[in-house]
């Protein structure tokens, strides 16, 4: 199948597959005329990097991993791939700490408010001063 026919199946745009195949997360054939050409497992394939990106995988992350993926269907951890386990581990583990960053950011924030006037008029006022 063609770049169009994959963008129409997976619901991805043109540009971002070709972005994929950049990175080393799609590779498909070329015809003599240099087009594309897909396989059906590209669909499949498309659907799993949309769902690690929506985890929060970086394209890099990703493309470590990607190789082990070969279920058509879900996202599953594959067997004989600790490449894969690993990365995900160590993912899991920088996401768990940005969260905790975050939080503290909110808790700074939220003591920093709590000293804020309460009336709207304090507050205005102090905008133009």
């Amino acid at each position: 199948m063609r770049i169009g026919d994959l963008a129409h199946e997976t619901g991805v745009s043109r540009r971002l597959l070709r972005y994929y195949e950049e990175q080393g997360l799609l590779r498909p054939a070329r015809s003599d005329n240099g087009y594309r050409e897909y396989a059906e497992g590209d669909v499949a394939m498309v659907r799993h990097i949309r769902a690690m990106l929506a985890a929060g995988l970086s394209t890099a992350v990703i493309g470590k991993v990607v190789h082990c993926v070969r279920d058509k269907d879900e996202l599953r951890v594959p067997l004989g791939c600790p490449t894969f386990i690993g990365e995900l581990r160590r993912e899991r583990a920088r996401i768990t700490e940005t969260i905790s960053q975050l939080e503290s950011s909110r808790r700074i924030l939220d003591a920093v408010l709590d000293t804020a006037p309460r009336n709207n008029e304090d507050a205005s006022r102090e905008a133009t001063l």
